[in-house]
């Protein structure tokens, strides 16, 4: 089966039932509507002349025509690639030219970042401006045609990586890869088409994809997808339309969190009884929040991680009382092992790269087979660069990445533990350690500080809660008090920007 048939099926068994609500126009966006301009959109490529297996662009915010664009050119059999909206001009002229797109559809507002990277892109292709909540796209005009015949290996996303220590890699994902990822998704959290989840994630990025877009869809779900997150307006809306899950990053959790704490309205359980349950991935939750959140609202959070080169979800917690704050959880729909630098297995509770294998795994990078490579084995695994382990009841914890490891004096420190640590001070917000260069250690370590609002805190006082909590190695030696944490658009910290930063 591919995307196609599952947008027929639905259509048939479900036409009139909601796919997506869009908060800000109140519009909404049938499984039926959703066909029937697909089909449309089928005869506008091929009146464009857009390759049988072409590559459609997608520069564009969250919105009705956003998700119809993004739907309609997988089940056409065409390969849609979501632009990085926060991308820089040169990294997003690179992505441009290295994707082979033939058509863009981007948003008005913005038009202006889009063509100063087209005056630095080498290639030329055709530009389709389009409102995010239009009631018609331009593909209406054209006469109702029919959803092509697609193969299950055929590439259905091209999604670039973050790219923040280098060039971006092409991550290919097929129609099976997607179907694979979704359904072990859905067959975790045991959702039907009685679920609806509010996710403010952008489809630019892996997680509002997958999780919050291809997942409901192949489930038969619905999805509330206001334009970006906002705190005053997050539980209003979960309660408006009936949400039963809701899908966060870390950084909102905190900011619901810290709203919560300064005086904001906390729901009734009441108010918030359809919500079985709430999602974290993107980046890693800190326990103390974790903990937080489930005191506060009254929802149990599901901790989880995803990888673009998984289409997204790998490990995830169970739903009961076995689930572990500070671990994503167990193996989803994938295998998993630890190796060590020589690539030998290792045993539980041994620090060592994941490696991954499963049927929602990519196959290779897009036009870059050095890179391929250099991330498989010979048996298939997917060396991921994520530095973790398991533990005796086979839940994976992770501890950092291979590049963002710091090494003081040969001491192997993990970023994260330095977080975790900051973070249970009363006065922080938000923390990320980063490696320096140092003379005398080979690296020290620099920790990047957000107080909540309010919040007062010297950095004397930082000092002595850090070596109170972290002792003497591995207790920063210089703090930055900074007003944000530089985020890839999964609210994930890019700490080597951090380090840029230092550097300056």
């Amino acid at each position: 089966m591919h995307l196609g048939e599952v947008l027929l099926h639905w259509e048939k068994v479900q036409g009139s039932k909601t796919f997506l609500f869009a908060p800000e126009t109140k519009a909404i966006l049938s499984y039926g509507q959703l066909a029937k301009e697909a089909r449309h959109f089928s005869s506008w490529l091929e009146q464009k002349k857009i390759s049988p297996t072409g590559h459609v662009g997608l520069y564009m915010q969250n919105g009705r025509q956003t998700s119809t664009v993004f739907i309609a050119t997988m089940a056409c059999g065409r390969v849609i690639t979501p632009l990085n909206l926060l991308a820089p001009t040169d990294q997003l002229a690179w992505v441009l030219d290295h994707s082979d797109i033939e058509v863009l559809f981007y948003s008005p507002d913005k038009k202006k970042s889009l063509f100063a990277a087209l005056e630095k892109s080498k290639r030329k292709f055709l530009l389709i401006e389009l409102d995010p909540d239009a009631v018609e796209g331009p593909f209406m005009s054209c006469q109702e045609g029919v959803l092509p015949v697609v193969k299950t290996t055929q590439a259905a996303l091209l999604m670039y990586t973050s790219g923040t220590t280098g060039t971006p890699k092409g991550v290919i994902l097929s129609h099976a890869n997607l179907l694979h990822a979704a359904r072990s998704m859905a067959a975790w959290h045991s959702l039907t088409q009685a679920d609806t989840v509010l996710s403010s994630l952008p489809i630019y990025h892996i997680n509002g994809q997958s999780i919050s877009t291809i997942t409901p869809f192949v489930s038969g779900g619905s999805v509330v997808a206001p334009h970006a997150f906002s705190v005053s307006a997050w539980w209003d809306l979960a309660i408006e339309y009936q949400c039963t899950w809701i899908n966060m990053v870390p950084t909102i959790i905190a900011y619901l969190i810290n709203a919560a704490k300064s005086g904001g309205r906390i729901p009734s359980q009441h108010d918030l009884r359809f919500i079985r349950f709430g999602r974290s991935a993107s980046s890693p939750l800190p326990p103390e929040h974790h903990r937080e959140f489930e005191a506060l609202f009254g929802i149990t959070l599901i901790e989880g991680m995803g990888m673009t080169e998984s289409a997204s979800m790998v490990f995830c917690n169970p739903h009961d009382e076995t689930r572990r704050y500070g671990s994503p959880g167990l193996p989803c729909g994938v295998e998993a092992k630890v190796i060590d630098p020589d690539g030998r297995l290792l045993g539980n509770n041994t620090n060592g790269e994941i490696c991954l294998r499963g049927g929602n795994v990519l196959n290779a990078y897009y036009k870059a087979e050095a890179e391929t490579s250099k991330a498989f084995d010979a048996d298939g695994w997917l060396k991921t660069g994520d530095l973790g382990m398991r533990d005796d009841d086979g839940f994976y914890f992770i501890t950092g990445r291979l590049k963002e490891l710091i090494i003081k004096g040969g001491e192997n420190i993990a970023p994260r533990e330095i977080d975790e640590a900051i973070l249970k001070h009363p006065a922080v917000l938000d923390a990320a350690a980063v490696g320096i260069p140092d003379s005398n250690y080979g690296q020290e370590i620099m920790a990047c500080i957000v107080l909540k609002e309010g919040a007062v805190c010297s950095e004397e006082a930082m000092r002595a809660f850090c070596l109170q909590e972290l002792g003497k190695l591995r207790s920063p030696k210089i703090i930055l008090f900074m007003d944000d944490l530089p985020r890839g658009p999964s609210g994930k910290v890019q700490r080597l920007k951090l380090l840029d930063l230092y550097q300056a």
